[in-house]
């Protein structure tokens, strides 16, 4: 059988199913999903769930004092000013975000963490639906196994936990791009899996009317309250959204998360730990020896990388600038230790962001069957934490950067 065959057996039952309308990529029309496989060990398995377990934790220590710091913090964390009050609305302080994803690289020197994706993460499709199925077409075990559960209690519980501190939780929404195949497509399977009395809604429907969030509901000419919003739409996005007329609509909405009018999910906290400018504080407190415990500051010195607000690598270790909240290999840039560029994305967006740098590591090559044929490339590995917990796992290729158009690499456990 071909490539070309095998594909659209795995791929086109799940596209009819209406779960995974994007394994071609959206903008090109280029092959996004790949029918192949690529087989782990458990003890891999079960390192990258320990790292990311441990990193949550950290992380959350970390955002709870961020989330009760002065002004000046959140200034230096590079926090718009709009979301200052809305981030301290503390929900549970014992996890970072309900729905995050560590992206690691598996180096010669072991696993390192590169970024935390707590805000608006990707790729769960992808990991909690699609990763069983093309496990099932090989017959091998999926390391993401029921994983998909994991959501459906965590949302359950952050519902709960929205009602005890008084939220009104009777009016639930999910909301996304709607013409964003993957956003809205993402966003829909996980109201599937929330088991909630939600509707989805374009964010094009949100308004703000008298002092509360709702929904346009055009066809009925009328208004329609939320109580609770899954937004796959990122906090700094939202500062800075206007209507039409140029009314600070964003701005609006998050004085409401800020008064408690309405509830988030990700909660608020979300939004402190996607800035990568907090990997560069927490690496700072680790350098110092203080606030974290003994085995807190191993798992730092073990699976984070050096990061700082400033360039201190420049004549000694090559080393990469990110924005901090690029998203997608966004504005990155890779550079010897003499300052030679080595690579540099693409894309047009996240420039004009405040920039930090971190130690260049070295991403593990591989070579995957495509349908243009043989492309080699460098692995980066997702690694999901549910509610405080570690989830599923998701491989992507590409090169030197991993971009908006990777490939996505089903995994498999040996």
């Amino acid at each position: 059988m071909s490539y070309q065959q095998r594909r659209a057996e795995i791929y086109h039952p799940m596209r009819e199913e209406n779960f995974f309308l994007w394994d071609v990529n959206k903008t090109d029309g280029d092959e996004y999903a790949l029918a192949t496989i690529h087989i782990i060990s458990p003890s891999f398995r079960q390192e990258i769930a320990y790292a990311t377990e441990q990193l949550g934790k950290i992380f959350a220590r970390t955002v709870q004092v961020v989330q009760n710091g002065y002004n000046g913090l959140l200034r230096e964390l590079g926090l718009p000013r709009e979301t200052w009050k809305a981030i301290r609305v503390e929900i549970d302080s014992q996890i970072p975000t309900l729905i995050g994803r560590f992206d690691f690289a598996n180096t010669p020197k072991g696993l390192k963490m590169l970024e935390f994706n707590s805000d608006t993460p990707t790729s769960i499709v992808e990991s909690f639906y699609v990763n069983d199925r093309v496990c099932s077409y090989f017959e091998v075990e999926n390391p993401n196994k029921g994983m998909d559960q994991q959501l459906t209690r965590a949302f359950q519980r952050i519902i709960g936990r929205y009602s005890e501190l008084g939220f009104r939780t009777e009016h639930i929404y999910f909301s996304a791009l709607e013409w964003h195949l993957e956003d809205a497509g993402t966003t829909r399977y996980l109201m599937h899996l929330s088991g909630l009395p939600a509707k989805f809604v374009p964010l094009s429907s949100l308004t703000v009317y008298e002092d509360r969030l709702y929904v346009e509901d055009l066809e009925q000419k009328k208004l329609l309250p939320v109580d609770i919003l899954y937004r796959l739409y990122p906090l700094e996005m939202l500062a800075e959204a206007t209507d039409i007329d140029g009314y600070p609509t964003g701005a609006h909405i998050l004085q409401l998360i800020a008064n408690k009018k309405v509830g988030i999910i990700n909660p608020p906290s979300a939004f402190i730990a996607q800035t990568k400018a907090l990997q560069a504080l927490i690496w700072s407190i680790h350098e110092q020896g203080v606030f974290y415990s003994e085995e807190e500051h191993e798992i730092i010195e073990t699976y984070m990388i050096p990061t700082y607000f400033e360039n201190c690598f420049h004549g000694q270790k090559a080393y990469v600038s990110k924005p901090i909240f690029g998203r997608e290999g966004g504005a990155v840039r890779i550079f010897d230790q003499h300052g030679v560029l080595l690579a540099k994305d693409q894309a047009k967006h996240y420039w004009e962001q405040p920039m930090i740098y971190q130690e260049w590591v070295e991403l593990e090559h591989i070579e995957v069957e495509t349908l243009t044929g043989d492309f080699s490339g460098r692995l980066l590995w997702g690694s999901f934490l549910i509610d405080g917990e570690a989830s599923a796992i998701i491989a992507r290729v590409d090169k030197e950067i991993t971009g908006d158009n990777s490939y996505y690499l089903p995994v498999g456990l040996k």
